[in-house]
């Protein structure tokens, strides 16, 4: 069985990214909000983690765009 390597983005990376501040993105891994793995040169957010924090912390599904609706 063949498993896809899990993608892996720095605390820098995941602060850049959702534009915070890195202690910010320290702060949701030391109060269990974002899963990350210590790998001895800092934290590592895989992408799929991060997608959960995402979602667990979106105010609410995402509509579609206007005149998107049943295009495939």
């Amino acid at each position: 069985m063949i498993v896809p390597q899990e993608q892996y983005q720095t605390v820098r990376e995941v602060a850049d990214r959702l534009k915070v501040a890195e202690t910010t993105v320290r702060h949701w891994i030391r109060t269990g909000d974002l899963r990350a793995i210590d790998i001895g040169k800092g934290w590592r957010i895989a992408d799929a983690d991060l997608k959960v924090f995402l979602m667990r912390h979106e105010t609410a599904p995402r509509r579609p765009e206007a005149g998107t609706e049943g295009v495939r």
